[in-house]
């Protein structure tokens, strides 16, 4: 029997348990199709990874403040109110609208200029864009936070979903993230119209600020990819790392809807602790 440091070594013959396959939680499965486990390739996380940009809607775009002695600063950056000095270099995340809007798997915002972000860009900051996969429905099981008893660890008990006092009814560890380095660059004129569209569908709110409003300059832009490192969830069974990024510009919209990730539908579980053991 192996079972996980601290956990009691205890037979579970006495309970009529079924064998299991492990779940290798502390190392990689070995390469055999009787484990049961298989680490998706780095082609199969980019397509992943394509799912989530196009079902996800929010990311955290990271800029970094231009040097307080640069004269771009001072044409560009200046006007950001009450800014402190030497903020220069300091790196900034903010939230951002994001859509899929193209089929290069980069992704479209709507820059509004008096923001610090698309300011930061201009003036010639480096950026980033994170986003993490959000399940719409909890599991129907899951990893529970706590220790578990005795009864919890051999009959399953208290790993019902929807705990009310759970303020994150997942394991986000557990789920899939990326972020994509690159630069910005703007959408052109001609597509503006059909850039509007696709970003009003995920974004409704947005059409007060589109190009040509009455509130912002605004103008759409989209994050040309040029790295891409991406954590499909805990590394025993999850790749983790850096994808190709011709790989996931390639990826087509029919290989996009022909998966499914954790959550999109109602009555998937997280892997429980009675998964962590060999019996």
């Amino acid at each position: 029997m192996k079972l996980l440091r601290g956990l009691p070594l205890i037979s579970c013959v006495a309970f009529g348990a079924a064998a299991t396959e492990p779940a290798y939680i502390f190392s990689n499965p070995p390469e055999s199709e009787r484990a049961g486990y298989k680490i998706p390739t780095p082609y199969e996380s980019a397509v992943q990874g394509r799912r989530l940009l196009a079902l996800t809607t929010l990311g955290t775009l990271a800029t970094v403040f231009p040097d307080d002695s640069s004269s771009k600063k001072r044409d560009d950056v200046s006007s950001q109110e009450n800014r402190p000095t030497g903020m220069g270099g300091m790196p900034h995340g903010l939230m951002e609208y994001v859509a899929d809007c193209e089929d290069e798997g980069n992704p479209t915002m709507l820059a509004i200029n008096v923001e610090t972000s698309f300011k930061n860009a201009r003036a010639g900051s480096n950026i980033s864009l994170a986003m993490q996969w959000a399940p719409p429905y909890p599991p129907n099981k899951r990893i529970k936070s706590y220790y578990p008893s005795f009864l919890d660890y051999f009959l399953g008990g208290s790993e019902e979903a929807g705990n009310s006092k759970e303020k994150v009814p997942y394991s986000a560890a557990n789920l899939p993230r990326f972020s994509v380095l690159g630069y910005i660059e703007n959408v052109e004129p001609e597509k503006t119209a059909d850039m509007a569209a696709c970003f009003v569908k995920a974004h409704p709110d947005a059409k007060y600020w589109l190009p040509g409003n009455r509130i912002h300059e605004s103008e759409f832009v989209r994050l040309v990819v040029q790295q891409v490192y991406w954590i499909g969830g805990f590394g025993d069974r999850a790749y983790i790392g850096w994808l190709p990024v011709n790989d996931w510009k390639n990826i087509t919209r029919k290989e996009i809807e022909e998966i499914k990730l954790p959550g999109e539908k109602k009555g998937w579980n997280e892997w429980s602790i009675r998964d962590w053991v060999e019996l």
